[in-house]
């Protein structure tokens, strides 16, 4: 059975686990024949997180489309572009609570404003502990509003023996929240 091709908007904002979007990226570029087509958005401290965290500035060098924080004519500012979901991973509380409150402040937080309007798939790849009452609220309404909380909360179930195993654990999760089809484990499926 063919399935459509998924034309995704990826974000990366400034919480800490840029390995979660290292791991997206690179499970990405396996699911090539998934893909229509990649946009890719970078909150400015998402770049100095990953190179803290990582060491490099490696996701420059990934094959996709990138556009800057500001750059409201981008096709991703419009639900007329026909993308079909949007992950942010890491997601910042931030950057949950500005999409939860309808501020579309810059690309990332426009981007996800489209998704939910056009009632498309939004995944927040959400990274933060402990939680406040405000989070919690704010995963609410996102949630009440179409979204999907994915916490970045790895299951050890496949017994993941590295940390970007462990890492897949959440990044295959949302890349299936958002529609794709994995051949990673499955609990009971053998």
């Amino acid at each position: 059975m063919s399935q459509q091709k998924i034309k995704l908007i990826v974000g990366v904002t400034g919480a800490s686990g840029a390995i979660y979007a290292k791991v997206l990226f690179d499970s990405l570029l396996q699911l090539n024949d998934q893909l229509s087509e990649v946009a890719v958005l970078f909150s400015d401290t998402a770049k100095v997180v990953w190179e803290y965290e990582l060491g490099s500035f490696d996701f420059a060098k990934l094959p996709f489309s990138f556009y800057k924080k500001n750059d409201f004519y981008s096709p991703v500012a419009s639900g007329s572009a026909g993308y079909n979901a949007m992950i942010i991973v890491p997601c910042s509380m931030g950057t949950l609570g500005r999409i939860a409150s309808g501020i579309s402040n810059d690309l990332m937080t426009r981007s996800a404003d489209v998704m939910l309007k056009e009632r498309r798939k939004l995944v927040l790849v959400t990274r933060e502990t402990p939680l406040n009452l405000i989070h919690i609220n704010n995963m609410k309404t996102v949630t009440e509003a179409g979204g999907i909380i994915c916490p970045a909360s790895p299951s050890f179930y496949s017994r993941p023996t590295s940390i970007e195993q462990v890492a897949a654990t959440v990044t295959n999760r949302a890349l299936s929240l958002a529609g794709f089809e994995l051949n990673g484990f499955q609990w009971g499926v053998k």
